[in-house]
């Protein structure tokens, strides 16, 4: 199936780096970034207008406040929208088209390893999981509520996880270590145990980790006194919360 790619900044160009082997034309309107796609991708079609939707299938990647000013013409084969808070309904509304799937990837897209999320209609799963699947790992889920609170998981828990990421590095520099290795210690640190989360349940990895009386169960005592776990349930309710208010 012919792809095209409506948008082509951060996420449409980090889902780029593994479509450009298709048969793809990609709409970018903005010439700078033209000329930086040609030179990155001297095989691919780019256009500065949306042609006729008829047998493609529609890949959109532009900012949601851009999708009430898009025109278009011709029903597509299916549409997956990258577009955060823009609902099935209204897209349905907005873009004609035989099939349709509302998906949510994380800034990870720009190292091809986001956790993203997608929802929609059964019969275009299979060709939007394959083309997702460009920028990381999919995940297929059953409602647009559990895609709104995925927004929470995937999608903003990147910038909590930077936060721990800092704290970790400001306490080890309370301490005496130095800045620029402490960022490289946390990055492999949460690239092993991300690994070992795969096969493990996180209850059992932290039981394995903390002994009795040991530094581990004394710093893990402090989480729980400064409610680090209430916290971060509190804002995946906050996140879905303000997802639903952008669906409405």
């Amino acid at each position: 199936m012919k792809l095209l790619l409506i948008g082509a900044g951060n996420m449409g160009g980090a889902m780029l780096q593994g479509l450009h082997v298709n048969d793809i034309t990609v709409v970018e309107a903005y010439p700078p970034r033209v000329l930086e796609l040609q030179t990155l991708y001297p095989t691919i079609t780019i256009v500065s207008e949306i042609p006729s939707l008829e047998g493609y299938l529609v890949i959109l990647a532009i900012k949601p406040q851009s999708f009430s000013t898009l025109h278009t013409k011709g029903i597509a084969e299916g549409v997956i929208s990258i577009m955060a808070g823009v609902s099935l309904e209204k897209l349905k509304s907005g873009i004609m088209a035989k099939h349709y799937i509302r998906s949510m990837p994380n800034m990870a897209a720009l190292v091809r390893k986001s956790a993203t999320s997608l929802c929609g209609d059964v019969a275009l799963k299979d060709e939007a999981m394959e083309v997702l699947s460009s920028i990381g790992r999919c995940f297929w889920l059953e409602s647009e509520k559990e895609l709104d609170i995925a927004t929470g998981l995937a999608g903003s828990a990147p910038a909590w996880i930077a936060l721990v990421a800092e704290a970790l590095s400001d306490g080890a520099v309370n301490l005496g270590m130095k800045r620029e290795i402490t960022y490289q210690y946390i990055a492999t640190l949460f690239e092993g145990v991300g690994e070992v989360l795969k096969s493990e349940h996180p209850a059992l990895l932290k039981d394995k980790v903390m002994s009795p009386a040991g530094t581990t169960a004394a710093g893990y005592a402090k989480l729980e006194e400064g409610k680090v776990r209430d916290s971060f349930i509190k804002a995946m309710e906050a996140s879905y919360e303000r997802a639903k208010s952008f669906s409405k």
